[in-house]
């Protein structure tokens, strides 16, 4: 998959066919309009793509005002072109989200970005979807827009789970609910924590559960607690899939106040450090606790990894 940060992009990745949107978590929901996307690729043989912003036009707006904006993605931008690879997707156009660009009218993002920078040939949608400044623009008007510079517009219908409507919103709540499985039926798979392994305090090899740690700056919280997880190794000589217990939180027995992810990977040995992970959330086991002791949390730890190991075992 080619990716695109900036403009202009090559020749050979113009009159695309793209879904466009900022696809956070790359849900059911986007996996439809991705679907439509490709389907359409195929019948006028043109590239498939993605279409999306970087940085995340909420965040954009948020530091315009001055706001305090707690973190919201379900992914960072590495890790949705990671998602969207899998998926089979030709190129993903990363289009920067600045002032300029938030101050574009409707007409004029479809010309300038649309028609003139990526000369694109069918633009597929959500029905819900807005653009232009002030949301100025909704689909009628891209329609509108694409008869009248050369491409054509495909609405896409708003995915369903039962009574719940697929979204990022209502996967983040699923998060913030600690539960992981009902985000899981709305994502397609597992919600992924993707990363590099960072030098924590080493505390977990102390206590006899060796720990891959790894930052959540920028990222949705779930509730704290201790996970049961599928564990990719992404780099290194140890790639592979396993099975583990991670805590997420902010170590309340140790006075530290940064949320991280900590994973103890089982029948594992080797040095993780530097190399990068993806961590997926199976089940919530507990929520995270205050000890008395380091015997009581390693009484609780060694029974945390036994259910896991239980819940993980059909998978």
């Amino acid at each position: 998959m080619d990716r695109y940060t900036s403009f202009p992009i090559p020749e050979s990745a113009r009159g695309a066919t793209v879904a466009l949107g900022n696809f956070d978590g790359v849900h059911l929901g986007h996996r439809a309009v991705i679907d439509q996307t490709r389907t359409l690729a195929q019948s006028s043989h043109t590239p498939m793509g993605i279409v999306t912003f970087e940085p995340h036009p909420r965040r954009f707006f948020a530091q315009q005002a001055g706001a305090t904006l707690p973190a919201f993605r379900l992914m960072d931008a590495d890790t949705r072109a990671n998602r969207l690879a899998k998926l089979g997707v030709d190129l993903v156009v990363e289009v920067p989200f600045d002032a300029a660009l938030a101050s574009q009218s409707p007409e004029t993002f479809c010309q300038s970005i649309l028609h003139d920078a990526l000369g694109l040939s069918h633009v597929v949608v959500g029905a819900d979807f807005r653009f232009g400044t002030k949301r100025a623009g909704d689909v009628d008007a891209l329609k509108r827009y694409g008869a009248d510079m050369g491409f054509g517009v495909t609405i896409a219908d708003i995915a369903q789970l039962g009574d719940d409507t697929i979204s990022s919103t209502n996967i983040r709540a699923a998060l913030t609910d600690a539960n992981p499985r009902k985000a899981a039926a709305m994502l397609g798979h597992w919600h992924r924590i993707e990363g590099p392994v960072l030098h924590g305090e080493k505390r977990g090899r102390d206590l006899g559960y060796p720990t891959a740690n790894m930052d959540l700056s920028g990222r949705h919280l779930p509730a704290f607690g201790v996970y049961a997880v599928v564990v990719d190794v992404l780099t290194g000589p140890h790639q592979g899939s396993y099975k583990g217990a991670a805590s997420i939180g902010v170590r309340p027995m140790f006075g530290e106040n940064t949320p991280n992810c900590e994973t103890f990977i089982f029948d594992f040995q080797g040095d993780l450090y530097g190399e990068t992970l993806s961590v997926g959330l199976v089940d919530f086991l507990r929520g995270e606790e205050n000890f008395d002791s380091l015997d009581a949390l390693i009484v609780q730890m060694s029974a945390d990894c036994a259910r896991a190991r239980h819940l993980l075992a059909g998978l």
